[in-house]
């Protein structure tokens, strides 16, 4: 044996850890190793989703699943507001809505004089050139809210609908609806009548929309369904 063989040799573990130290020291390493990860991260997101896509069993997560729908735009869907005279009404707008911003002549003639006082106008007044009744019918489907008799007003009937809308029907006779009643739009509800609030103008439908408790001028929506 010659003499240098008698010299140590350096531990195996001495050397990898020195390596390893070495390898720490690199400015690179940190950044490569942070880089490898994120990419191992990234490769299993991936398989995890391709994986629920081709149908494979998903952990039970004790929580049911909801499938996303596009909500409707307001209105996109909805009823509109149709006419609440019959087609064989044969009737006409004989009063308008008092509407703040309209004209000084249009705000002059919707007012209603009553007891020597001079009442804006509601809603919208129809009735016949010879005066006889007609056929009213429900302006949108919906629950029958409301069946009375008005001193002023006369018999009356309001219905409720989707999103907040109510419309409301005076100066009747020959109601043929009850509350709590299911109506479909179009489908008769009573015949134009007379009340002492609007006397002078004999038979006549007094119509009104009211939206989320307000009243709205209901010409609006009914010239915009008929255009």
């Amino acid at each position: 044996m010659k003499p240098e063989d008698n010299r140590p040799v350096k531990p195996v573990r001495k050397i990898s850890s020195l390596k390893w130290k070495r390898l720490f020291a690199k400015k690179w390493f940190f950044p490569a190793v942070y880089l490898a990860a994120a990419a191992l991260i990234l490769s299993l997101v991936w398989w995890y989703q391709g994986a629920q896509d081709s149908g494979v069993t998903k952990p039970n997560t004790g929580l049911e699943e909801i499938e996303l729908q596009q909500e409707p735009h307001p209105g996109e869907d909805a009823e509109e507001l149709k006419s609440p005279l019959a087609g064989n009404a044969d009737a006409e707008q004989t009063m308008g809505f008092y509407d703040e911003s309209g004209s000084e002549k249009s705000k002059e003639a919707s007012l209603v004089q009553y007891a020597n006082t001079y009442w804006p106008h509601t809603g919208i007044d129809f009735a016949r050139k010879d005066g006889k009744t007609f056929d009213v019918v429900a302006a949108m489907s919906g629950k029958v809210l409301r069946v009375e008799e008005n001193p002023l007003t006369g018999h009356q009937v309001e219905i409720q609908h989707p999103d907040g809308w109510v419309t409301v029907y005076q100066s009747l006779s020959d109601v043929q609806v009850k509350q709590g009643m299911e109506v479909a739009q179009g489908e008769p509800i009573a015949k134009a009548g007379r009340n002492n609030f609007e006397k002078e103008a004999g038979n006549h439908l007094h119509f009104e929309a009211r939206k989320n408790g307000e009243s709205v001028n209901p010409d609006r929506y009914l010239k915009n369904n008929d255009e």
